[in-house]
């Protein structure tokens, strides 16, 4: 008789499991979490915060090393001089001094190249008149050099030429992108810089500054999280028998009471996300057979204003008519 009472006290232990976890939904309470990540891997040189403090948008969390930085930014802005001297040249054009040297090389070569004809036209007058007066290879190098001056008087001409048609609009085009793309550097630099000082985003708490003052976290780490809101949220794991009760943005919305450990009462809330996919039932829900069931991962926001703590064991009903 009593092995008899054992198996059914057993045997209503086991449904009294198996119903808790048909009508709740186990997790935990969080916040909307921000982290500040290192905009550069520089030195933390003061802190004026720790974990637990409460902060407004605005207040310095903490500085990092901008001496590095600094002269980056700095040799940034004097290329973007450098390229914008250039881009001033090409638009003003050659100098008046340049031009008029061009003109006296132009003369210069145009008077060796009219000496060299007038050579090679006495020599050819010559040979013309006495067969063997004049050597083959006499003409012949007269010939070259006349050609040869005929045609640096061709290149100074065509550079006296480029001079007066200045600039052309392609290495202007090209001077004004180097500009743009040098200060596009110096503006990346400078926001980097203004990063160097770490504030609060948005008012809330700070949960964690994982480096200390001296460190050098990596770019991309963590400076500090801070967690924001004025109320926390439950992220539960809805069981398969309790996810039809549950719904998203329609006129059927179902409001709950999310039992927090510690409280007699329970808070009511509503349902912010509800996932489409299943996932595995966490470790913590786990009981026997359930081990195989599949959850549905959710989000219910408080309805009212909470200074509950983030990581408090909650589980999340139906609300009850």
């Amino acid at each position: 008789m009593t092995g008899r009472l054992f198996a059914l006290g057993l045997a209503a232990l086991v449904l009294a499991g198996c119903q808790r976890h048909t009508d709740e939904a186990p997790g935990t309470l969080e916040y909307d979490r921000i982290t500040l990540p290192a905009p550069a891997g520089e030195r933390i040189v003061a802190l004026h915060v720790r974990a637990g403090e409460s902060v407004k948008a605005g207040q310095p969390l903490l500085d990092l090393d901008p001496a590095h930085t600094q002269a980056n930014l700095d040799a940034a802005q004097a290329d973007v001089r450098r390229q914008q001297e250039a881009l001033a040249e090409g638009v003003a054009g050659p100098r008046q001094e340049d031009i008029a040297r061009a003109r006296a090389t132009l003369a210069s070569a145009q008077a060796q190249a009219r000496d060299a004809q007038r050579y090679l036209e006495r020599l050819q007058k010559v040979a013309q008149q006495e067969r063997d007066a004049v050597a083959a290879s006499d003409l012949d190098r007269a010939r070259a050099n006349a050609q040869n001056t005929g045609g640096q008087a061709d290149a100074a001409r065509a550079a006296l030429d480029q001079l007066l048609h200045g600039t052309r609009s392609e290495q202007l085009a090209q001077a004004r992108a180097a500009v743009a793309a040098a200060q596009a550097q110096a503006d990346a630099l400078r926001v980097t810089l203004g990063k160097l000082h770490v504030v609060a985003p948005r008012d809330g708490r700070i949960d964690d500054v994982p480096y200390r003052l001296g460190d050098q976290a990596p770019v991309g780490a963590p400076l500090a999280i801070e967690l924001v809101g004025d109320r926390p949220y439950a992220r539960i794991y809805v069981p398969v028998a309790m996810r039809a009760q549950l719904k998203v943005g329609s006129a059927v919305q179902v409001h709950v009471q999310v039992h927090v450990q510690g409280r007699d009462q329970p808070l009511a809330g509503h349902v912010r996300l509800l996932r489409a996919e299943p996932v595995f039932t966490p470790y913590y829900a786990l009981s026997g057979d359930d081990a195989t069931r599949l959850s549905y991962l959710a989000e219910v926001t408080l309805d009212q204003p909470s200074d509950l703590p983030a990581g408090l064991p909650v589980h999340v009903a139906p609300a009850r008519p």
